[in-house]
């Protein structure tokens, strides 16, 4: 590999802030935030959401059915 152009490959904490999670993976994600986790000292990077909260991994999806659009045109309008 060429010196100097790829970035910094680096372990980084990531924290899901909605389900209150913490996990380790390798990054190349730039950030200035640090924190300790199980001992150690880690770059800090904070999610809104994450696999531990996504509904589509958690297995809590709702899916919606959706009217048509001439239905939905017609309830705006009150039309019957």
């Amino acid at each position: 590999m060429k010196p100097g152009i790829h970035p910094e490959y680096r372990d980084v904490l990531f924290h899901d802030t909605s389900s209150d999670s913490y996990f380790v993976i390798g990054s190349t994600a730039n950030t200035t935030d640090t924190a300790e986790f199980e001992g150690k000292t880690y770059p800090y990077i904070t999610l809104d959401i994450s696999s531990e909260s996504h509904p589509f991994y958690t297995g809590k999806q709702h899916i919606n059915k959706s009217e048509g659009r001439l239905a939905k045109f017609n309830k705006r309008f009150n039309r019957k």
